[in-house]
């Protein structure tokens, strides 16, 4: 529990205990300020969002991409930035921002990581390409060695050390209940300590609001959604319940403005965690690009079929508008063992611990700890010897009949017939997305070649029930290129800054409408470190 204080001073106050709040933090204590942290997690949950996510960090010109070939520069990567996001060049910061991006990624993201000991897997993945090319022009996709778990942990341990001799007050299970102006700028914090209800104040000329964004709030996300996209009637909660957006009402009272507030980062796959950390909680599958997407009836998902890796908003859009809030993934155990894969440190313990040898062999014979555990623990992993078997079992699941087992078997002999003539005369967008996959070697490695469903020796048959899943928001608080907060007149509120996912990850929404993926936990880094330089200046 955390030792109760009634009144703490400091030169600046930190609210949020994510990746962006423990950056900034450590930051400005590097800075020779005194630092009031104040977090609503616990401390076991201190890192935030970030302490469970896989690590995957968009980079440009990075030594990983010079050593394989990837000729990237800022230019290249605003351009594709710009394409994707569908930013609009006259909203001034968010552009701003997605430049500052591109060229500070390498210096401000990758080389301050591998300056405290934090490294990179060798192979530069490439995701989010865009269904028509329009996406990630070439792969920037990198993926830290130890996972996002392992990043947060060694920034938390350095702004321990950093913040000895009392320079850091860090302070766990409290809510910030209301800022405090006065003298014509911040002036600090009202908090409530979540356990015993106890108030404190916290004295500080400069806060900054690390909160995270407002996804985790169903009722918030489901205010805000795009009027013109369809609305599922359930998704599962992939962020937080204390990403509500509380803060960021708090912050409008004084000016703050938040924009682009119904532009998210969502999941199109999303199962429940069997061992939920909180009501709704969802994992977010990486879906095989080698299953076949199904509506709740068993149809493929069409007429374009839904591939991952190339436009995650547009697959998202494609399941909510289906009739039903779930669909199917359909595949057999060979797709499984080299493409089922889940997002996060907690399911690729192989990366989060470092095991290279174990990662290596998973990665060439198969994940089969993986599948083996999802068939155990998760009653929306559906395994059987037959397709009728398996369509018998999906609508057991569900309680309904919407599977009919002769559709089902039509579904897959449709697709089977592609390979019928020979490898060469298939004619199905799917194996063409697939096949233009696998011409990367790092995709090759973890996507099977083009085969029939049915094909002899590669089952049992799998069905997996999906829903979408909230994850990220993409807008916030509008904020200048020194992560200040800005009014509605576009002028710096003295003494207030906002980092990371509360701030649309920089300006109030710098990815536009669409992520290049990879873009959230850098993000993070470079509003935080904008915002302590800004602190230390000022």
């Amino acid at each position: 529990m955390t030792p109760e204080v009634s009144h703490v001073q400091s030169d600046a106050l930190v609210i949020g205990g994510g990746l962006a709040g423990i950056v900034a933090a450590l930051e400005c204590l590097r800075a020779g300020n005194r630092v009031a942290l104040v977090d609503r997690d616990t401390r076991e949950r201190f890192g935030g969002l970030a302490l469970w996510a896989f690590g995957g960090m968009t980079l440009v010109g990075t030594p990983l991409q010079e050593r394989a070939g990837i000729p990237d520069s800022a230019e290249r990567a605003l351009r594709d930035w710009v394409r994707f996001g569908e930013l609009d060049p006259n909203d001034t910061w968010p552009y701003l921002w997605a430049q500052h991006y591109v060229e500070r990624s390498r210096n401000d993201v990758h080389d301050w990581l591998e300056a405290h000991g934090i490294g990179f897997l060798p192979a530069v993945n490439w995701v989010e390409r865009g269904r028509f090319g329009e996406g990630n022009s070439l792969p920037r996709y990198h993926v830290i060695w130890g996972t996002a778990q392992r990043m947060v942990r060694t920034l938390a341990d350095a702004l321990r050390t950093a913040g000895a001799g009392g320079k850091l007050t860090l302070l766990h299970r409290h809510s910030v209940i209301g800022l405090e102006y006065g003298l014509g700028r911040m002036a600090g914090a009202t908090a409530r300590n979540d356990d015993t209800g106890a108030e404190v104040r916290l004295d500080a000329p400069v806060v900054v609001i690390a909160t995270g964004g407002i996804n985790g709030s169903h009722a918030q996300a489901r205010r805000n959604w795009p009027i013109q996209q369809p609305l599922p009637t359930q998704m599962l909660n992939g962020a937080s319940p204390l990403s509500d957006g509380k803060l960021h009402q708090i912050a409008t009272g004084f000016g703050a403005q938040i924009t682009h507030a119904g532009e998210m980062w969502n999941y199109a796959a999303g199962i429940p965690h069997p061992k939920p950390h909180f009501p709704g909680h969802g994992l977010s599958l990486i879906p095989c690009k080698s299953a076949l997407w199904l509506d709740h009836r068993g149809r493929r998902i069409g007429p374009e079929p839904l591939v991952t890796g190339f436009d995650t908003n547009w697959l998202c859009r494609r399941v909510a508008e289906q009739d039903a809030h779930w669909t199917w993934h359909l595949l057999n155990r060979r797709i499984a063992l080299k493409e089922f894969a889940i997002s996060g440190a907690e399911h690729n313990p192989r990366i989060r611990d470092r095991q290279f040898l174990h990662f290596l062999r998973e990665t060439l014979l198969g994940n089969a700890r993986l599948v083996d555990q999802m068939q155990r623990e998760v009653p929306q992993f559906l395994v059987d010897d037959s397709l009728a078997g398996l369509a018998a079992r999906m609508n057991a699941l569900t309680g309904h009949e919407h599977i009919d087992p002769d559709i089902l078997q039509a579904t897959v002999d449709a697709f089977d017939a592609n390979f019928i003539d020979g490898k060469t005369l298939e004619n199905d967008a799917q194996i063409r997305a697939i096949l233009h996959a696998r011409q990367w070697r790092p995709d090759r490695l973890r996507t099977c070649k083009p085969a029939p469903l049915q094909q002899l020796g590669a089952g049992p048959y799998i069905a997996i029930q999906t829903q979408l899943i909230t994850r990220k928001s993409l807008g916030g608080l509008r904020t200048d290129l020194d992560s200040r907060v800005l009014d509605g007149n576009d002028q710096p509120i003295d003494g207030l800054y906002c980092v990371g996912e509360a701030a649309g990850f920089g300006g109030g929404g710098s990815c536009g409408k669409r992520s290049l993926e990879g873009t959230f936990l850098p993000g993070c880094i470079l509003t935080a470190r904008a915002a302590a330089r800004s602190i230390k200046a000022g």
